[in-house]
């Protein structure tokens, strides 16, 4: 039974534990058996409206056991994250029992025109002159963060907007992305397992797969959809497919239950997917182009992005002028590529995208190779047989593939 296999249970509250003001089937009762044996038990909720104390009265109101310490809001993890930062004033968007968290954690909640910190949590009366506020307090070099980035919250009217949207609000014309304290970023699951021993075995149960299941696998732990049957994403290394799907928490001593092992892919997360161009330019003396990257210092072939109303003809062919100075024209497609491993890209702001690229064999027409470039060694032809050895790992794949559909276009 899957109960046997893990030494700490992290749940979710809202769809796993209860309903509103109601315990859902099985929570109480599975919970208690836990604790019967000697399991290491803690709730982590993404709502900033709330307490750990508060929490604790509304679960013991269920006849459920539990203790602050046991507790990890998304609020209180705001807190002691700013602390940590030694944060010492910040304007707020939020409830108060968001500004209590932050005032238990030693943080003065200031409405002067200057602090060390922007942090934004859910309050219906927040204004827009509040919002205008914020963004010229992070223009001035305040740090943003925000507790959690749920778009919506569900109520019997629809989906109305929640913490994501005011974040949005102010990530846009500030241009910054926020610290985002929440599930699925990793400040919730550390702050639950913190002082626990690396030897535990760790799983965490919830309702949602893009912040419960996703974040567990992010931080690389065991992850356990509760409740009705998904269907599963479409790929098997996609993080939101759970390792197990149970009803309820009664069958987690269900001894038909099956779990299956998590076994990380090597690329984080990305939080998009886009079209990506790649041009192969042989010269005179069949030597290919590279460049090399000034993030990492590793040589490639030219690639880039597709920008709106261009076709990847286009794309690549003005990539390859800006970069090199070079005119190319595209001679015929070498293949679409979309492996992750190797084509998931991490940025400096922290955001992560996915590229499918289209690689061509491009011909040169005209230009120059771009001087400056030449002399810091940025742009150079290299010999099929003598290729960098700090070369981007998907790169030799498309040379391969280039070399191999030159021999077969000779051959006819």
């Amino acid at each position: 039974m899957i109960a046997n296999q893990f030494d700490v249970f992290l749940f979710d509250l809202d769809g796993v534990i209860y309903i509103g003001n109601e315990p859902l089937l099985g929570a109480a009762e599975g919970l208690a058996r836990l604790r019967k044996e000697n399991k290491i038990i803690r709730f982590l909720t993404n709502d900033p409206c709330t307490t750990r104390s508060k929490i604790v009265q509304r679960l013991k109101h269920m006849n459920i056991e539990a203790y602050e310490e046991e507790i990890v809001t998304s609020g209180w993890t705001t807190a002691q994250y700013s602390k940590n930062k030694n944060i010492k004033k910040a304007f707020v968007l939020g409830n108060d029992d968001l500004h209590w968290e932050l005032l238990q954690a030693g943080i003065e909640v200031t409405d002067v025109a200057s602090c060390d910190a922007v942090i934004v949590g859910w309050d219906s009366s927040v204004t827009f002159g509040e919002i205008q506020k914020a963004s010229k307090l992070i223009h001035q070099g305040a740090s943003f963060i925000a507790t959690n980035s749920d778009k919506t919250f569900p109520t019997p009217k629809g989906p109305m907007p929640a913490v994501g949207a005011m974040v949005e609000a102010i990530r846009i014309p500030t241009g910054k992305r926020p610290v985002i304290v929440g599930k699925p970023y990793p400040s919730m699951f550390q702050e639950a397992t913190k002082n626990l021993d690396s030897s535990l075995h760790i799983v965490m149960l919830g309702d949602n797969p893009e912040t419960d299941i996703l974040g567990a696998h992010q931080v690389g732990l065991h992850a356990i959809l509760v409740g009705e049957s998904a269907k599963p994403y479409p790929s098997k290394k996609d993080f939101r497919n759970a390792d197990a799907q149970i009803y309820n928490l009664s069958d987690l001593f269900d001894k038909e239950a099956q779990l299956k092992k998590w076994i990380r892919p090597e690329y984080p997360w990305p939080e998009s997917i886009k079209p990506g161009v790649a041009g192969i330019v042989f010269d005179e003396k069949g030597r290919v182009l590279l460049m090399r990257r000034s993030d990492n210092g590793l040589w490639g072939i030219p690639s880039g992005h597709v920008e709106p109303a261009e076709t990847v003809n286009q794309a690549i062919t003005r990539e390859i002028w800006e970069e090199t100075g070079l005119e190319v024209r595209v001679k015929r497609l070498i293949g679409v590529y979309s492996e992750p491993v190797s084509q998931v890209f991490p940025y400096p702001n922290g955001k992560v995208s996915h590229f499918v690229t289209n690689c061509f064999e491009c011909q040169i027409v005209g230009g120059n190779l771009n001087k400056k470039h030449w002399e810091t060694l940025d742009v150079q032809f290299f010999n099929i047989n003598e290729l960098p050895e700090a070369l981007l790992s998907m790169h030799p794949k498309w040379l391969e593939d280039a070399l191999e559909q030159q021999k077969i276009s000779f051959i006819r």
